[in-house]
């Protein structure tokens, strides 16, 4: 379980493929402290730490989750967003954030709002997934590679969110531009309001 509150951007410095997996080797800030089975998100994928050598750490991702996120588009020297599991004995800065991506969206449009930004995001949306809670809604939370945001001016498949500075600055955000693929999850809580609403009829 995350918060969906970005530590910092670790950096990719290997990427090896074994049969249908990816191992993916970086390096960070808490490197150090990190151990064997830790949960850790990247871009808001939760992947376990299976081994630690020399100021790095590797996890590996199965065929299923490369092909749900944009993990397969990485490549050595790529910032990742990451975060620790969540400590559940103090505030919830963000909001509740599974680590299990929905699916991709691509940014199509980035303004200027005189020192923040907003950025656009075009996701495929499909109306069974719709029911099923797999939209943003107007002041929801949306997890856009693993930052937890808040939804404007949501559409049937596209919505903005407002990136301040210190986001914009400290997570891989200044690397999105438009065309670039993101990992979305959408709010598990609309996802169960959803699913009851539906059993409920």
């Amino acid at each position: 379980m995350f918060s969906g509150i970005v530590e910092e951007c670790a950096t990719l410095v290997a990427v090896v493929k074994e049969q249908e997996n990816v191992h993916f080797t970086l390096t960070c800030s808490f490197t150090d402290e990190l151990k064997i089975d830790q949960s850790i998100s990247h871009n808001g994928v939760c992947l376990t730490v299976v081994s630690l050598k020399d100021n790095t750490y590797t996890v590996t991702a199965m065929k299923e989750t490369l092909e749900r996120s944009n993990l397969g588009l990485l490549k050595v020297g790529d910032q990742v967003n990451v975060e620790r599991s969540m400590l559940m004995n103090g505030r919830l800065d963000g909001h509740i954030v599974q680590g299990h991506v929905d699916q991709t969206a691509t940014c199509t449009e980035i303004a200027d709002a005189e020192g923040s930004y907003y950025f656009t995001f075009r996701y495929e949306a499909n109306p069974e997934m719709a029911r099923r809670g797999y939209i943003t809604v107007d002041k929801g939370s949306v997890t856009v590679n693993g930052v937890s945001l808040t939804v404007c001016n949501p559409t049937d498949n596209t919505f903005q969110v407002a990136i301040i500075p210190y986001t914009f600055e400290h997570t891989n955000f200044h690397n999105i531009q438009v065309g670039s693929v993101v990992n979305l999850e959408f709010d598990i809580i609309g996802k169960y309001i959803s699913r009851m609403i539906q059993f409920g009829k």
